[in-house]
Parts: structure tokens; C-alpha cells; sequence
């Protein structure tokens, strides 16, 4: 096929090219078509303008191939081949200055083509592609030995084609031809078997229809048998829907009754109801009453506030020491259930817990993962939590607390314990305290003051469903 369309085009066998004899003349030539290029020799000359086309300074390159010159080598012959083709029909001047690169590059070979010869040896495709570049004396003739070339090439490898098909055509009818032969031999002692088979399935239908003739027989009777049972059967179902009648008509006056006692035990706990409802709401008059009385206001610090200010100073990294564990209760309902109480106090015992349940980690490890799963349950439950260490040194570079959690550190000379006790003696009588400690001595301290004490495993279960 032609590079581009046919087009009016100066450059013929005596066109002036670059190291071609001849070049020069002034004389007119006939303008002819272009020839109809095999398609390998029109990849092939598409390929060598855009393996030169970079190398060309910018002011050579037509504007339509500036953007394809800076296109990577793998993409420029592929998306810009119908641009190359066109300014290679089009432009004459833009083919003469790529001939005068692509030869250079081609050597022996592109010297031999400028003189109008072809090795024997090159590659035909090759051979045309300089040719249609360089456009030498017999130059179109170079073309179609080329095209010629390459159709003799593909007529070759289809008579190859064709004659392997023909080759694989006959060993499949010979393998056909076994395989026949082995399937009639198949099918001649199956067909042996299918007799003797047959012989036998004779023999067993005379004997299956005396077994027919039998059991026919033997349904006659039990069909008569059968009638008999109905006639029982009828006679029970008759009773039984009496019964059923009677039994409904008795679970009718039930559900009366039952919609009766359901109408006043509703009554009932109406009235229940309202007197509840009246004791809350005198109990919440009262509160606003006594509130107002007293002239109290909002305030800004709760009763562990007062005691972190008063006796625990920044944290340290001493290390609790070992202390007697006595398990409470160690189930994380009965933490959910104190901590559903209003205006609940968690107070935990810090490295008694998270000794126990990781202790494997180093402290601040243990720290971190502790108070980050408190900060969790602060979050869902609303309540104020305060987790208490041992600590005689300053710590620094400590993350911030999540928001509800408070994190004391004991100060020289006192131990969390102590802190502890302290806490839950500055809450007021009555609010619910909930302190988790596995440390007997510290259950049997905080109980005294009211407060209800808890194993650490309740927590750490707590924790581990989170």
C-alpha cells in the first residue's frame, strides 16, 4: 500500500539525493504516483524516520512531528507513524535531510543502495526501505523485488502451513483409523455382553410378572383391608373433631379470661406508674428546691481533683513493688453494672493491672495500652475514670490523656495505694465508686469507705471485649 495518498510529488528516479550521481540537474521529470508499498517495508521506513527523527535539529523537524520527536522510542513509531508517513510523502526536503541520517547509519548496505545495487544477502525489506528514502536509479524497481520478496515469503509460509495442516490432518485420520478399530472391537464384545445380558433380562421378566400376578393378589386383599380401616378412621376423625370443638369453645372462655386479667394488671401498673412517676418528680423538686437553697453552682473541679492537686505530683518511673492479690469478683458484667450507676468514679490500680495482663510489655507499654483502653470505656460510659501509678521520678515526653481519663502518679514516700484511699475518701457519701485493684489490702480499705472494690480481671476482660 502507498505511505500516504497518492500526491504530486518532484522527487523521481533522477531526483537530486544526497550522495546520489545526478543530483543537480535541472531537467523537468514526469511526476508519478507513488508505489504501492508492501506493509513490512512501510513499518520498516516509518521505524528509521523515528529512530532519526530526535537527532534532526529542531528547526529541520516539520511541526506536525516536533510533539512525536520528544515521544519515547517504544511509542514514536507506533502513535506517530501516520504523521511520519505523511511528512514523508508530503515534504521531500524532510526526506532528503532523514535518507542523509538513515544512510549514514546503514553503512555498507545504504552505499550499495545509493548505487542502485542490492547484496544478494539483504534483507529485502530492508533493501526497499532504503531505496524508497534514498530513491536512487531503479528505485521502484528495488521496490517491487521487495514486494515480490516478501509475498514470495508469505506464499512460502502458507504451501508450509498448508502442508504441516495436511501432514496433522493425516496423522489425526490415522490415529482416527486405530481408534476405530479398537472402538469396534469394543463394540463387538460388548455386543456379545448386551446378548448374554439380554438372555438374562428375559429370564428375570417371566419371573418378575409371576411376582406381578402376586402381588396383584396380595393388593386385592389389602385394598379390602384398607376400605375397613377407612370406615374405622372416619368414624374416629368424626370423634375427634367433637372433641376438638369442645376444646376450643373451653380455650375461648380462657383467652376471656386472661384478656380480663390482662385489662387489670394494666390498670394496676398504671397507678404503679404514676406513683412512681410522682415520688421522681417530687424527689427531682426537691433537689432543685434544696439546690436553690443553698445557692450552689456548677462547679469546675470534682473531689479527685482536690486530692491529685494536694498529693500526687508530675509521674515517675519507679516501679511498683510486689503486693498481695486477692480476687473480688472478676466479672465484667458487674463492671458494666456499676458503671451504668449516675455520676459513677472508676479508680484503677494501674501496674496491678496491667502487670496481670500484660505484663510481658515494658511500662510504658503498659501505661499506654492501659490508659488508651480506659479513655475507650470514658467514652461510652460518660463516667469519670482515674488511673493511679507508683511513681518517684519525673517523667517526661508522656502522651496526652484522653479526654474523662485523669493519670496520677504517686509521689516520693507514697505509694498508689495510699493515693487511692485518698481518692475515695474525698467523694462524698453516697456517690458510686468503683476501684479495680487485685491487691487485698487495698479491697478491704477502699470497701470500708464505701466504695465498691473489683478484681483487675474484671477490667481486662472489660477491656478485651472493647
Amino acid at each position: 500500500m502507498p505511505l500516504t495518498e497518492p500526491h504530486d510529488d518532484h522527487s523521481s528516479a533522477e531526483e537530486p539525493v544526497l550522495g546520489v550521481p545526478g543530483a543537480g540537474e535541472d531537467a523537468p521529470t514526469p511526476v508519478e504516483p507513488e508505489p504501492t508499498l508492501p506493509e513490512p517495508v512501510r513499518q520498516r521506513i516509518v521505524t528509521l524516520t523515528a529512530a532519526v527523527l530526535p537527532g534532526l535539529p529542531a528547526d529541520e523537524v516539520p511541526v506536525p512531528l516536533r510533539r512525536v520527536a520528544k515521544f519515547a522510542p517504544n511509542r514514536r513509531a507506533r502513535l506517530g507513524a501516520p504523521a511520519i508517513a505523511a511528512q514523508l510523502t508530503a515534504d521531500p526536503l524532510f526526506r532528503q535531510r532523514v535518507t542523509a541520517r538513515v544512510l549514514a547509519d546503514a553503512g555498507d548496505l545504504g552505499a550499495a543502495v545509493v548505487e542502485g545495487t542490492a547484496p544478494a544477502a539483504a534483507d529485502p525489506v530492508e533493501v526497499a526501505a532504503l531505496a524508497y528514502l534514498a530513491r536512487p536509479r531503479g528505485w521502484r524497481e528495488l521496490i517491487e523485488a521487495s514486494g515480490e520478496a516478501v509475498r514470495a515469503e508469505a506464499d512460502s509460509a502458507v504451501v508450509a502451513e498448508l502442508v504441516r495442516e495436511a501432514e496433522q490432518r493425516a496423522a489425526r485420520a490415522e490415529h482416527d483409523r486405530a481408534v476405530a478399530r479398537v472402538e469396534a472391537e469394543k463394540l463387538r464384545d460388548e455386543l456379545a455382553r448386551v446378548r448374554e445380558e439380554l438372555g438374562q433380562l428375559r429370564e428375570e421378566a417371566r419371573q418378575l410378572a409371576r411376582t406381578l400376578r402376586e402381588t396383584q393378589a396380595r393388593e386385592r386383599k389389602a385394598t379390602e383391608l384398607l376400605a375397613t380401616e377407612r370406615g374405622r378412621a372416619a368414624r374416629a376423625a368424626a370423634d375427634a373433631d367433637a372433641e376438638l370443638r369442645r376444646a376450643r369453645a373451653r380455650l375461648a372462655e380462657a383467652e376471656a379470661a386472661a384478656g380480663v386479667a390482662r385489662a387489670s394488671a394494666k390498670e394496676a401498673r398504671s397507678v404503679d406508674d404514676a406513683r412512681l412517676w410522682l415520688l421522681l418528680e417530687t424527689i427531682g423538686q426537691a433537689a432543685v428546691g434544696l439546690r436553690r437553697e443553698l445557692a450552689l453552682d456548677p462547679v469546675d473541679k470534682l473531689p479527685a481533683d482536690f486530692v491529685a492537686d494536694a498529693f500526687a505530683e508530675q509521674p515517675g518511673a519507679a516501679q511498683a513493688g510486689p503486693s498481695t492479690r486477692a480476687r473480688d469478683t472478676d466479672d465484667p458484667a458487674r463492671l458494666d453494672q456499676l458503671l451504668a450507676l449516675p455520676r459513677a468514679h472508676l479508680v484503677v490500680d494501674g501496674y496491678n493491672v496491667t502487670k496481670r495482663g500484660f505484663g510481658e510489655m515494658s511500662l510504658e507499654q503498659q501505661r499506654k495500652r492501659l490508659i488508651t483502653g480506659l479513655g475507650g470505656i470514658a467514652a461510652q460510659t460518660g463516667d469519670e475514670v482515674t488511673v493511679v501509678f507508683d511513681g518517684a521520678e519525673r517523667m517526661h515526653g508522656l502522651p496526652p490523656a484522653p479526654r474523662g481519663v485523669r493519670v496520677l502518679f504517686s509521689r516520693k514516700g507514697e505509694t498508689a495505694d495510699e493515693l487511692i484511699r485518698r481518692l475515695v475518701r474525698a467523694e462524698p457519701a453516697g456517690r458510686p465508686v468503683v476501684v479495680v485493684s487485685s491487691d487485698r489490702e487495698v479491697a478491704d480499705g477502699v470497701r470500708r469507705h464505701g466504695a465498691y472494690p473489683l478484681g483487675a480481671d474484671s477490667l481486662l476482660r472489660r477491656l478485651a471485649r472493647s
